[in-house]
């Protein structure tokens, strides 16, 4: 019987990586995680997730105060210290980094701090940050969770003039006075958003003909026009032809409805989506199978290879950390079942795929959209409440979006939602919970809502589908 050093191998210890290796040690199996970051931590807590919603809290507590008057209170804002912005961010950080790290280094699998490239399905080569001599490690199996990098489209001049990524911004400590952010998905949203709250005069040149495309076109309109309503220009349906250098600004010009648009800006932000980091890896090697350059998994999150798994970015239909984690689990649950003889079993389920913007105001959306159901066949009724019919975000002076519902037409069962507005990635996870009883419109309306509260507003359109269906 063949030797291999370890049961299971991750490349990777970000969220993904990290749930793989502590679920597999779970499962009694001899772990190992290569992670060639500079800093452990992976991109969620380093450059993603906890970074720019601590610098977005920043940004949400400058807007409050511009509408102190509205609330009968004399205030104003003195202005923005970004260097202690910053600092704060910095602190968080490196307290949520080191915990992290603490739990990789903690004894339960080795951690070899290097890249790793197969040289065969059941080898790699792991070569070493600190530049030690590399060094061959065999596995019984792998969960491939190397994540994303900034995608860089081939812009005439864009590389050659510069730009920031949304690395650029968490970190800085001054703001350029003028942006141009290049994208219309949730980082150049959020970005634009901090980046205006701040006092830059931001213009946002999306590509698609939608800001969030693949979302309800009603919830990227209601973003817009917010977005708007606070100054920020918002250029849809654009091809970008050239950035260039013209008397120290950057000049971005693009082509939107047949005619030429060109802007002078202090600088250019790129956020026009992620790449799957699998340079390197050399998977042709591992005969593992990519498309458009993501892995091919199946739902049991095996690569054409079924020994070797992945999870997270890399292979993700939405680039998000929760799923990422779960993922994660799966891979190596399944993993472990592989190597004990037994079947590859547990499926990644989608049904109630969350996705939340923390932009403002806020976008968040669980399960099926009318366009896929539509495409999908699959007959429904749907009903919408707006926020500036409602008491509590009448209230509060939040009063941009609205709420839907989506419920099969002949069950009423809740297929999706959607939410515009305020406090939106905290309301959309009680219809997530309903959905996840599999819950019915008329079910729905059975559970009790204080009043008065953001949480009710769900109660008008489950009682409009209610009433469609009879």
């Amino acid at each position: 019987m063949e030797h291999f050093d370890f049961d299971l191998v991750v490349i990777g210890g970000g969220s993904a990586g990290y749930a793989a290796a502590r679920t597999a040690h779970g499962e009694g199996l001899k772990v190992a995680v290569i992670d060639g970051a500079a800093e452990l931590g992976g991109l969620c807590i380093l450059r993603g997730c906890m970074p720019s919603k601590t610098l977005i809290e920043s940004a949400n507590r400058q807007i409050v105060v511009r509408h102190a008057a509205e609330f009968g209170l004399r205030a104003e804002s003195q202005g923005v210290d970004l260097r202690r912005i910053r600092d704060r961010k910095r602190a968080l950080i490196a307290d949520f980094a080191g915990y992290r790290q603490g739990q990789l280094e903690d004894g339960r699998f080795v951690l070899h701090r290097g890249t790793a490239a197969f040289v065969d399905d059941h080898a790699l080569e792991v070569r070493l940050r600190d530049g030690g001599a590399g060094f061959r490690v065999t596995a019984r199996s792998f969960v491939i969770a190397t994540g994303s990098q900034v995608h860089v489209p081939p812009v005439p001049g864009l590389a050659e003039t510069g730009f920031w990524t949304s690395d650029d911004v968490l970190d800085a400590a001054d703001l350029p006075r003028t942006v141009a952010v290049l994208g219309g998905g949730a980082i150049a949203l959020e970005m634009a958003h901090y980046l205006e709250a701040m006092g830059c005069g931001v213009t946002l040149i999306q590509r698609s003909g939608q800001l969030l495309t693949g979302l309800d076109r009603e919830c990227s309109d209601s973003v817009r026009a917010a977005y708007e309503r606070r100054g920020i220009r918002v250029h849809c349906g654009t091809h970008l032809t050239s950035v260039t250098t013209v008397e120290g600004q950057k000049r971005v010009e693009f082509t939107q409805d047949g005619h030429t648009h060109a802007i002078r800006v202090n600088e250019v932000l790129l956020a026009m989506g992620r790449q799957p980091a699998t340079a390197g890896l050399e998977l042709h090697a591992a005969h593992v199978r990519l498309n458009k350059g993501k892995i091919i998994v199946n739902d049991r999150m095996q690569t054409s290879r079924p020994h070797i798994f992945a999870a997270g970015d890399v292979c993700s239909p939405l680039d998000v950390v929760h799923v990422a984690i779960q993922q994660g689990e799966i891979a190596a649950r399944n993993a472990a079942r592989l190597l004990r003889g037994g079947e590859v079993s547990e499926a990644m389920d989608y049904r109630l795929l969350l996705f939340g913007v923390f932009s403002q105001p806020q976008v968040a959306v669980v399960g099926q959209t009318a366009e896929k159901l539509r495409e999908a066949g699959i007959p429904f009724v749907e009903a919408s409440y707006p926020f500036n019919d409602h008491g509590k975000s009448m209230v509060m002076g939040e009063m941009d979006g609205f709420v839907k519902m989506l419920a099969h037409a002949e069950t009423g069962e809740l297929l999706g939602a959607c939410v515009v507005g305020p406090e939106a990635t905290e309301l959309i996870h009680e219809v997530a919970v309903a959905m996840h009883f599999r819950s019915t419109a008329r079910q729905f309306l059975t559970i009790p809502h204080y009043h008065p509260t953001l949480s009710e507003i769900w109660t008008y359109p489950a009682e409009e589908i209610a009433e469609k269906l009879g």
